[in-house]
């Protein structure tokens, strides 16, 4: 279990993030035509996975724009925006913004993700939706990089992750 902050009040993840030179566990997402989208699917692949409580608010919209400017034209890489929020949603949000680099990936459908990254919230106010972070995985499928941004209300470390694939 980890904590983290929002608005500087303490909340708790289930679990704690993959170590940086372990295999990234397997997971499986919903994309926005309703397909379903696995980490095995991308092997070969650089892959950055921003994860964040719900497009709905400003900092989680800011870091999908972000991503979809930045990580997203490094070569042979994949940038990944998961959250809870519905597929529709992933998708209205990615067409009215202009985001075209990014695959929303949402994991509403099976807690695959948030057992294995334990980035679930088990309490406060978003509890049931994801805590913020970054994890950056290399063409091996090994973690190179993680995140978990300690305070929910601010973005993560771009710098920091887009250095790692470097």
């Amino acid at each position: 279990m980890a904590k983290v902050t929002l608005k500087g009040n303490e909340v708790h993840t289930n679990g704690t993030l993959p170590i940086i030179g372990a295999e990234a566990p397997d997971f499986t997402g919903v994309k926005s035509d309703l397909t379903e989208l696995s980490l095995n699917d991308l092997k070969g692949k650089n892959v950055v996975i921003n994860v964040f409580p719900s497009l709905d608010t400003s900092v989680c919209a800011t870091s999908v724009r972000r991503f979809n400017k930045e990580a997203a034209s490094l070569p042979n890489t994949v940038v990944l925006a998961v959250s809870k929020d519905l597929p529709f949603a992933q998708g209205r949000f990615c067409t009215t913004e202009g985001i075209d680099k990014v695959i929303p990936l949402s994991v509403f459908r099976c807690s695959c993700f948030e057992d294995k990254y334990g980035m679930l919230l088990v309490d406060g106010p978003l509890k049931g939706l994801l805590a913020r972070g970054v994890i950056v995985i290399d063409e091996a499928g090994k973690v190179i990089y993680t995140e978990l941004v300690p305070e929910i209300t601010t973005e993560p470390n771009y710098a920091a992750a887009i250095a790692a694939l470097k």
